[in-house]
Formats: C-alpha cells, sequence, structure tokens
C-alpha cells in the first residue's frame, strides 16, 4: 500500500495579495522539504480534480456556492472577509483544494492507497456553512467527511485538527451530526474565538493556553482525542493538518516541535489501523513558518507512509 500526495498547480496561483502570510510559498516549501528528504519517491502523485457543485453542496447551501462564484474577480484582487480574498486563480483553487479531498477519500476507500496527504490551498477549516473567513472558502475537510458518508455509505467519520486556530467552521457544520466526530486542540483565547462554549457531544475541544508545547499537546491526545476515537470506532480519519501551533511559527503563541507531529501521526495511526484498515485523508490547514512547515509536512507524511 501507498500514500498519495494530492495537489494542483492552481493551488499556488491564490494569491491575497503581497505579504498575506496564507501564501503560494506554502505549497513550495512543503514540496521541497518533501523532495529534500527524500520521501517524495515514496509517494504516489495526483492531481486533484475540481469539487463539482454537488460535492459542494452537501456542506454549503447553493446560494453560498453562487456568491463565491459571482464574487471571483476577473482581475485584481476581492476582498471577502479582512483576512480572505480572491484573485482570478481563487475560484479554481478552491474547488481543486476541495476537489483533492474528495479524490483522497475515493482512493482510500477504493483500497488503492492506504492514505493520502493533501498539499492544497486555500484551507478550509474556518469556512462554516455560509460564511468564507480565517483565509478559508469552502470547508475542503467537511466536503471530505460528505462524500464519504454520501458516495461511500460510511456511518462513522472522524475528524482530527491539530491547527493551532479551532476549526470553527467544521464544529459549525456537523455540530450534533452522528456519523462525525470532531476532536480538535487549539490556542485559546485565540482567533477565531471559539470551541470553549458548551459542545455537542460529537466535539472533544481542547483548548491550549498560550506557551503550551509538546506535553500539554501530548497530553491533550492521550486523555482525550484516543478514547474519544476508540470509542467511536472510526470508519475513516480525516486530519484538519495545520502546522501553526509549531514554536517557530510566529502567527500564534503555542511551541510544538517538529517531532510532536510524527507522534500524533503514529498515535492517531495506531487506532485507524485498528478499526479501519488505516484509512485516513489527511489535508493541509494552516503553517506559515516556510521552514517549520515544510519540516512539520514531512514528520507527518513520514509516518503515513509508513517511512518512520
Amino acid at each position: 500500500m501507498t500514500t498519495a500526495f494530492i495537489t494542483h498547480a492552481d493551488c499556488a496561483r491564490h494569491d491575497m495579495g503581497a505579504h498575506h502570510p496564507e501564501c503560494p510559498a506554502r505549497l513550495a516549501a512543503i514540496e521541497d522539504q518533501m523532495i529534500a528528504s527524500g520521501i517524495i519517491q515514496y509517494l504516489a502523485r495526483h492531481e486533484a480534480p475540481a469539487a463539482s457543485d454537488e460535492q459542494i453542496m452537501r456542506v454549503h447551501p447553493t446560494e453560498y456556492v453562487s456568491a463565491i462564484r459571482d464574487a471571483a474577480p476577473k482581475s485584481g484582487t476581492v476582498h471577502l472577509d479582512p483576512d480572505t480574498a480572491m484573485n482570478p486563480y481563487s475560484l479554481t483553487a478552491a474547488l481543486h483544494a476541495a476537489g483533492a479531498g474528495v479524490l483522497a477519500t475515493d482512493l482510500v476507500m477504493r483500497g488503492e492507497v492506504e492514505n493520502a496527504f493533501c498539499s492544497v490551498r486555500p484551507p478550509g477549516h474556518h469556512a462554516t456553512r455560509t460564511r468564507p473567513m480565517g483565509f478559508c472558502i469552502f470547508n475542503n475537510i467537511a466536503i471530505a467527511a460528505r462524500h464519504a458518508i454520501h458516495a461511500h455509505g460510511l456511518e462513522r467519520v472522524a475528524i482530527l485538527d491539530f491547527d493551532v486556530h479551532h476549526g470553527n467552521g467544521t464544529e459549525d457544520i456537523f455540530t450534533g451530526d452522528p456519523h462525525v466526530l470532531m476532536v480538535s486542540t487549539f490556542q485559546h483565547p485565540f482567533y477565531p474565538y471559539s470551541g470553549t462554549e458548551p459542545a455537542a457531544e460529537n466535539m472533544v475541544n481542547i483548548p491550549l493556553s498560550a506557551g503550551a508545547g509538546s506535553k500539554a499537546f501530548r497530553d491533550a491526545v492521550s486523555r482525550y482525542w484516543l478514547p474519544a476515537l476508540e470509542s467511536f470506532e472510526p470508519q475513516l480519519v480525516l486530519f484538519s493538518a495545520g502546522f501553526d501551533a509549531h514554536a517557530e511559527d510566529d502567527m500564534a503563541m503555542l511551541a510544538f516541535q517538529d517531532a510532536d507531529y510524527a507522534w500524533v501521526t503514529d498515535q492517531v495511526k495506531d487506532v485507524t489501523d485498528r478499526h479501519t484498515g488505516g484509512r485516513i485523508v489527511s489535508m493541509l490547514e494552516g503553517g506559515y513558518d516556510l521552514s517549520a512547515l515544510g519540516r512539520s509536512a514531512v514528520q507527518h507524511v513520514r509516518v503515513l507512509a509508513g517511512l518512520n
């Protein structure tokens, strides 16, 4: 079995302006580190298709999808919110980012690969059903989860989010949904200032204080994530893989290390192997220090590919 590496050239053409942290260089940094580490040769490369409106509208209403299409500029830049903008390539980038998760789910569910990593942008976990925000246009991980449920008949899909920011959009979409378990760690108080209010039973939110590092993260995973996963017995596991909790990432104030991303992937993979036969789809979310992003993604993918 192999690990798929899924991306699309248009994802690097989406550009929200000079000095924006969610920049095209993020994908190049990941690819460069995959090459430098030597693991790229062990990955099955795939080009992400564009998600269909039907696939997207399992998550976002028709009016929202139409509004995004209408907002897409022919030239220049249009802001959807103060942090999130579109250039002429952004719509196709967003469609391919969402489509990457759909393809990854299909490949994993058909047994063509054991797992997959989607190196795509824009990210997705802040996009609610009806609102783009936090650099996100469509909620890529939610679209993948709904595709697994509707197209492959799964009854239990787990979403694991270790981004430094709470995946408020994913929670908005799946709160109370018995088919989906979401577990997450994130810095709090911090953007988007959510995740600490009373949550539905299928949401396991673990806020971490500024300065928290490896021990706090690993304790949260061991104490809360892993028991929740064991109890849920997922048929597919999806990672919202944001690497911006790294100590070198100055977008936030947590202090994770490269090795933490290998460790959490290994812990989750052990549970996933028992319950799903190893079916994992991972989708890039945050991560803005280019060196730390590339190295952390390598640690994550190395474990997925069984090269650790």
